[in-house]
């Protein structure tokens, strides 16, 4: 499984930017959802397919979050940024 992976800290109000080079999936994750997508297995996120970037994902609530970017089995890459808004209301 090929992925980009960021690890970030957010606090409540926050929000992950995320600036894509084409569409692709993005995914917040928890600890234990972020070891069941690395698994293959059914897991839980905040996110999902994004046709247009910046991507703004709200922080679910303050703690360790994964971002994962993918391009759902298909093939080539996507170049991305990760960013954290402190306090945003977006």
């Amino acid at each position: 499984m090929n992925f980009l992976h960021y690890e970030v800290d957010l606090s409540t109000g926050d929000v992950v930017e995320v600036t894509l080079d084409k569409q692709a999936n993005v995914r917040v994750l928890d600890e234990g959802n972020y070891s069941r997508y690395q698994r293959g297995e059914q897991h839980t996120y905040y996110g999902g397919l994004a046709k247009e970037s910046p991507v703004r994902i709200a922080s679910p609530h303050a703690g360790h979050w994964h971002v994962v970017i993918d391009l759902g089995g298909y093939a080539g890459t996507v170049q991305a940024s990760v960013r954290v808004v402190r306090g945003s209301n977006v």
